[in-house]
């Protein structure tokens, strides 16, 4: 029983290790074991399986040269790690290396043989029988490269917490410590790569773009992290898409049909070369020139596009790379591969005959052109010159990908020496104990690698902790066209720091920039053209926020930039231009004394001032004439210093608005009205008064002396006073400039009360229609006593003047109102002048005046 046992573990064993083949895997035996997970070719050939006989395994296709330079890379490690005398000393480091075709089936295939050896090492078999050809189990897994061969990887040796470290994995969703528990990189996550795509888009002003996604584990969290921050910074995706390197031709042309007829100018692609490599051949068909591509790291320097025969279409682009990392004796150690020399390498026999596009002596390839199933080649030897050929192998001036491998490499050889160095009492394990360096096991690897931490040969800290990922660093490298060769020449045009503070972080060189492969002009790529200044952006119905209308701002707004938002409303002290660039200062109104029409109404007010001066001064001159006397002599003083105020009043509405002139007008004007109404009321009703008492008596001449006259003018007026006094105390009217005119500011008084104006107005009226009334009544006095009527003349102008103010006060603004307020005092003033004075010193009465001749007397 324990032969049989024995026996079937050993063929188990022989089946893990030979179900590849022998040109399927890089293998080097030693104390500990590590494994390899690389990309050695593109992808796998597409073959129905009918399952009418056994499945065959799928044939891998398209030799990866910079895979197989990765590959080297890892070996280079460990060969130097087992010639030092410092790390890890009288231990040997061994390796198995298998290829994943870049693909998932592929790469499970090769983990799945990691996986069976270990668990055919913990059933301890040594007791029931001695396995002489028994192989380590695999302490560790470097790879693999895509994130989505990655992912599923990472899933199967999660599960037995077999250490895996990608050198090129970088989704974001590779950072779930929970769900990927032995996962770790030596690359940084994209979601670093995505902010500083974003960044570049912006850097460039542009908001119109296509994005295309690899159908994977990479491109889709990658694009959707895209998506969000194109949404943060208003620039729209104008076409979202996944491809994949297995989609059909018609499904390639259909996608290429959309980006053709797309005005979106600028690709973004997160994708492996492989899965963008059919759409760029599609679009080198077609002959597509015009657009610019924004490489994510995954391809950015990808052999598979970054060909001579391609750059007229993808020359330009603009890609991420990684820090170029130095890996000293690396470059000797390419150029020594030989078939002969390498016989634990597999893959260097098909490395060889790729690249001197031959076949080996023994070659299953041989045989399969001798069966025609593939195209004939010359034998070739084995001992060719690789350096007398150009190949992506050979491309060791920027190490990227195959030192994040290297590094990978070194980190375990860090964390076993971290074992073997340990001291027993301070070790990670149960009650601080040591593991044992001969007997170690995949799970105190991940362990002592959790808490590693040490500093790499370019001085970084390398460190795998929970949620520790590398923080990132981009060169930004311009796709141009070699002037010796015209083969495709990666220039450094900037760089990415995420150290950086916000707006410092990108940096770059645009005069070194050739955009499409010549053009030193940045490419348009916005919805819609850009606004001219005097213009804002207008919201199109159903269509994104990126595509716009140029609408021209309103009147009063301005935008004095391309590409406005919003129109700027100008200060209210301003106004826009015709063109709506600038505002300009608006010009300043008021009733001014420099204007023709403020002078026409001061002349008019001076001149009514003189005339009532010159009648006053023609009452004093004779006043003790029979014609001075009968009209009231001391009222007709009183009356005429009235007239005087309420013409000199009308000059304090002329000039600019100020605080303590908008206070004396309305005042002013309102009393030297009601002085002059109230003399008019009180001589109306004593000539009605005396003529209906028919013999003035000693009663009436006492009930009418002169001080009860004076007293009542003064009552009428004091009312009027007291009017004024509460309007100042409580709303005082003060200077105010009105901004709502285009163009122009008036500068107004602002009454404060509007109720208490027309309180004012109103109480003079009031008076005005009682010495109206009286006036009237008087109408029947003897013919040769006239003034009654020309008093009843006087309000009957004065009620058609300021019953047509009414209107006209509410319905001008600016400078009218003071104007229309003006010829109303004026019309009003002129008019008590003329029916109550002007018929008492009539012409011959000048003449006589001017002759020293008295006046004729009458009644």
């Amino acid at each position: 029983m324990r032969l049989f046992l024995c026996y079937l573990i050993v063929l188990g064993s022989n089946y893990v290790i030979s179900t590849y083949g022998p040109h399927q895997r890089a293998q080097m035996t030693g104390d500990i074991l590590l494994g390899g997970l690389f990309p050695m070719h593109f992808g796998v050939a597409s073959k129905d399986q009918d399952l009418a006989a056994r499945p065959e395994s799928t044939q891998c296709v398209r030799f990866n040269f910079r895979g197989f330079r990765w590959l080297q890379a890892m070996i280079f490690a460990i060969e130097e790690i087992n010639n030092s005398s410092i790390l890890l000393p009288n231990i040997t480091l061994g390796y198995r290396i298998f290829d994943t075709c870049n693909t998932v089936s592929k790469a499970l295939e090769a983990t799945l043989s990691f996986v069976a050896q270990n668990k055919i090492d913990s059933l301890n078999l040594d007791e029931f029988c001695n396995c002489t050809d028994h192989i380590p189990s695999t302490i560790a897994v470097v790879g693999a490269a895509g994130s989505a061969v990655s992912t599923a990887v990472a899933n199967l040796l999660g599960l037995f917490y077999i250490p895996q470290i990608s050198y090129a994995s970088s989704s974001r969703l590779l950072s779930n410590k929970n769900q990927y528990k032995s996962f770790m990189r030596t690359i940084p996550t994209d979601e670093y790569q995505v902010t500083a795509m974003a960044d570049i888009i912006e850097y460039f002003q542009w908001n119109w773009v296509i994005a295309v996604a690899s159908d994977d584990e990479y491109g889709r969290p990658g694009i959707e992290k895209f998506e969000k921050e194109m949404e943060e910074r208003d620039i729209c995706i104008h076409l979202n898409e996944l491809i994949s390197q297995y989609f059909e031709d018609y499904e390639i042309r259909a996608l290429a049909d959309r980006i053709e007829n797309s005005t979106a100018k600028v690709i973004v692609v997160f994708a492996g070369g492989p899965d963008i490599e059919p759409l760029i051949k599609e679009m080198v068909r077609r002959n597509i020139t015009d657009r610019t591509w924004l490489a994510s790291e995954a391809w950015a320097s990808s052999s598979l596009i970054a060909k001579p025969e391609f750059l007229d279409v993808v020359g330009g682009t603009i890609g991420f790379a990684l820090r170029a990392g130095l890996i000293p004796g690396f470059r000797e150690f390419l150029q020594q591969v030989q078939p002969k020399k390498d016989s634990h390498n597999e893959f260097v026999r098909e490395f060889w005959e790729e690249t001197f596009n031959c076949y080996l002596e023994g070659s299953p390839r041989l045989q399969e052109s001798e069966n025609g199933s593939t195209s004939f080649r010359p034998l070739c030897t084995g001992e060719e010159d690789i350096t007398s050929v150009e190949t992506p192998y050979l491309d060791y001036t920027h190490l990227r990908i195959s030192y994040n491998a290297y590094v990978a490499v070194y980190s375990i050889a860090q964390a076993l020496q971290d074992i073997f160095t340990c001291t027993p009492g301070r070790g990670l394990f149960a009650n601080n104990s040591c593991a044992d360096i001969r007997k170690i096991e995949a799970w105190q690897v991940l362990k002592q690698l959790r808490h590693l931490n040490y500093t790499n040969s370019m001085g970084e800290k390398m460190h795998f902790a929970e949620n520790a990922d590398l923080v990132a660093n981009y060169t930004i490298i311009n796709w141009q066209r070699s002037t010796e060769d015209g083969s495709v020449m990666f220039k450094e045009v900037g760089y990415y720091n995420i150290h950086a503070k916000r707006g410092g972080k990108l940096s770059i060189d645009k005069t070194k920039i050739l955009w499409n492969g010549y053009s030193s002009e940045v490419p348009f790529s916005n919805c819609s053209e850009d606004c001219e200044p005097g213009t804002r952006k207008g919201i199109i119905d159903s269509m994104p926020t990126c595509c716009f209308e140029c609408t021209e701002c309103s009147d009063g707004e301005y935008s004095n930039h391309r590409d406005a938002s919003v129109c700027t409303k100008c200060p209210n002290n301003s106004w826009s231009n015709g063109n709506h660039t600038f505002c300009f200062l608006k010009q300043i109104e008021f009733l001014s004394w420099t204007e023709p029409f403020g002078i026409a109404l001061a002349i008019c007010a001076v001149v009514g001032v003189v005339l009532t001066a010159f009648v006053m001064g023609v009452f004093i001159r004779f006043r003790n004439t029979p014609i001075v006397k009968a009209t009231n002599r001391e009222l007709s003083y009183v009356l005429l210093f009235s007239l005087i105020c309420c013409f000199s009043s009308s000059l304090i509405f002329i000039g600019e608005p100020l605080d303590w002139t908008c206070r004396l007008r309305q005042p002013a004007f309102g009393i030297s009205f009601v002085l002059c109404i109230s003399c008019i009321l009180v001589k109306t009703n004593r000539v009605l008064l005396v003529f209906e008492a028919k013999i003035p008596t000693s009663l009436h001449r006492k009930w009418w002396g002169l001080n009860l006259q004076f007293l009542l003018v003064f009552l009428c007026t004091f009312v009027q006073v007291m009017i004024c006094v509460v309007w100042l105390y409580n709303a005082p009217p003060s200077s105010y400039r009105n901004y709502d005119i285009d163009e122009i500011i008036f500068i107004t008084c602002n009454e404060g009360s509007v109720m208490a104006l027309g309180f004012l107005i109103g109480y003079t009226c009031l008076l005005a229609a009682i010495c109206f009334f009286f006036a009237f009544k008087s109408r029947k006095l003897p013919e040769n006593f006239t003034e009654a009527k020309f008093i009843t003349f006087s309000m009957l102008i004065f009620f058609i003047v300021w019953i047509s103010f009414i209107p006209a006060y509410f319905s001008t603004y600016g400078k009218f109102v003071s104007a229309v307020e003006v010829i109303a005092i004026l019309a009003s003033s002129f008019g008590q002048l003329a029916c109550i004075f002007f018929n008492k010193v009539h012409y011959p009465q000048i003449i006589g005046i001017l002759c020293d001749r008295p006046p004729q007397s009458s009644t």
